[in-house]
């Protein structure tokens, strides 16, 4: 394992000093938290899939995502918080075994696997139980985790905001709590919670759970409050008024190298699971000169923990109440027909129909299809475009095309609720003329001889009616 320096510099919850200072100098694999999962750890990543006959049994809904995809995936998580990935295997299963998740000689043969490479971390990509976890950790001799605890600890590394470091606490707590359980037979392998909790016995389980249940309580009345200013800063924004315009889709679709090319700024931008977790709002100017704020969100995945949605919906309230939700694809990823239907599950749960006229998809990554691909991809776009509003737009972030086509098709979707009106202005008019283009959408200018200006201008009926009264004074 990496050394204790290393592990102490880990970003972290609040944390009890003497407390976790002891749980520090007690030696083994089986007191590291999740928190303190060390870059360069010896780690074995284990996709235990279901077959499709397996799902079925079970009445699971069908994948398109295959196993081996899936397991790059996993893979890609681990690598986001710089584990040294030694091995990787799929464990093929008829079903789902209670104590320990996969079969007897499954496990058996990773044991092996993990004695011969030395393997300090399993990752196992599913869902398991308390009981699977301690089990598996017995049977390896070495520390696991699943994907709800991987997803957390790259949330944990990411998070920059008070708020987005409160919303992962908050959805950590939340998962420790039930891994606070009694081992009954090796009760010094007692478990802990979030880098502060743990030690044997039952009454210290029932200290940490209240100390837990104390923590949530405070958080949750924290976030209320950042949730009651987000409102605030929307109405704020709401009275500008400039529309919303927000940025959703699978994590690594290139939703920050969008944002960066769209609005000049310099959100990181990395070819790397997660790497925004934390929203951004940059200004964004349309093709007519008209403004748009636009939102930059964490990207969702397939299985994304229930309660990681439920800490993060505050957060995604910009995506819920935007004017334009762009939902950003990458086009060229093999998985991205599966890709898109998580994120369309997803916002399914916030709410939000796939069907929503404010669903404009962005088919990214353009520069790295080749000609035969290209073509069937604009062949599809074409095909969705002649039954829905708008057909999805083919642009890659990275080199700039197709974004004019983007903002225009993004100005057509925001003018569906606007009006137009003619204004004719005096030569000496020219406080109005400068009102008029910092706050409505001018679609035609006529300079007429004698220096008076006739406008095409659109914008919300809030905005003209401003405008009327300007006009009217």
């Amino acid at each position: 394992m990496a050394d204790r320096d290393e592990m102490d510099a880990v970003e972290g919850g609040a944390q009890d000093e003497p407390r976790r200072k002891g749980e520090q100098r007690k030696q083994g694999w089986a007191f590291e938290p999740e928190k303190t999962v060390a870059a360069g750890t010896r780690t074995l990543v284990v996709g235990p899939y279901l077959t499709e006959r397996a799902r079925r049994h079970a009445g699971e809904p069908a994948t398109s995502r295959g196993a081996q995809a899936r397991l790059d995936e996993a893979v890609g998580l681990a690598a986001a918080i710089d584990l040294d990935v030694v091995a990787r295997t799929i464990a093929s299963l008829s079903d789902i075994r209670p104590a320990t998740y996969l079969g007897g000689g499954k496990v058996e043969e990773l044991g092996e696997l993990c004695k011969a490479d030395e393997i300090d971390l399993v990752v196992m990509d599913c869902a398991l139980s308390p009981v699977q976890q301690r089990n598996l950790e017995k049977a390896f001799a070495a520390k696991v985790i699943d994907r709800t605890g991987l997803i957390l600890e790259i949330f944990g590394r990411r998070a920059r905001t008070k708020e987005g470091a409160l919303q992962v606490e908050l959805a950590h707590l939340d998962y420790q709590k039930s891994r606070l359980v009694r081992s009954w037979t090796h009760l010094e392998r007692q478990r802990g919670g979030f880098g502060f909790l743990g030690g044997p016995g039952e009454t210290q389980i029932e200290a940490d759970r209240r100390m837990i249940r104390d923590r949530m309580a405070k958080i949750r009345r924290e976030l209320d409050q950042v949730t009651r200013t987000r409102g605030l800063h929307r109405a704020r924004r709401q009275r500008a008024p400039w529309p919303v315009i927000a940025l959703v889709g699978y994590t690594n679709a290139g939703k920050s190298t969008l944002f960066n090319r769209l609005t000049k700024a310099e959100v990181l931008a990395k070819d790397m699971l997660f790497a925004t977790l934390d929203p951004t709002l940059r200004a964004l100017t349309l093709p007519h000169g008209g403004k748009a704020m636009l939102s930059d969100t964490v990207g969702f995945i397939s299985d994304l923990p229930h309660m990681l949605v439920s800490a993060f919906r505050a957060t995604l309230e910009e995506v819920i109440e935007a004017d334009v939700i762009l939902h950003v694809r990458d086009i060229a990823h093999e998985d991205a027909e599966a890709q898109g239907e998580d994120v369309v599950a997803i916002l399914r749960e916030l709410g939000i129909d796939p069907h929503d006229p404010r669903l404009i998809e962005v088919w990214n990554k353009a520069d790295l299809l080749d000609e035969d691909r290209r073509e069937a991809v604009l062949n599809a776009a074409r095909r969705i475009g002649q039954g829905a509003a708008a057909a999805p737009v083919l642009a890659s972030a990275l080199t700039g095309e197709g974004l004019a086509d983007l903002l225009a098709t993004i100005e057509d979707r925001i003018a569906r609720d606007r009006r137009t009106m003619e204004v004719k202005l005096d030569a000496q008019d020219g406080k109005t003329l400068h009102w008029i283009y910092e706050h409505a959408e001018v679609l035609s200018r006529r300079d007429e001889e004698d220096g008076a200006v006739t406008l095409e201008v659109r914008g919300d009926e809030a905005t003209l009616e401003r405008l009327g009264r300007r006009l009217a004074g």
